[in-house]
């Protein structure tokens, strides 16, 4: 299992969908920045969370919100 510390700011507000049987999903897009050989380097991650985990934090979070993620990266499942 691989566990990932992140830390940066949303480039956008929470999206929040549905699976057609009824399943929350929750998608953040995470602005982290870095510094490589004196140029500064912008990755961007896209979060997924699931069900009802964070309710209590998404009135909180908009775009441009500091945020520091720790998850676990998964492969898509193709």
């Amino acid at each position: 299992m691989n566990h990932l510390m992140l830390a940066g700011h949303l480039g956008t507000d929470p999206e929040v969908r549905y699976t057609s049987d009824g399943k929350k999903i929750t998608t953040l897009r995470l602005a982290v920045n870095t510094r490589r050989s004196g140029k500064d380097d912008t990755m961007w991650w896209r979060l997924t969370i699931w069900d009802e985990q964070f309710d209590r934090m998404m009135p909180y979070l908009k775009k441009g919100s500091a945020l520091i993620a720790f998850g676990e990266i998964k492969r898509p499942e193709i």
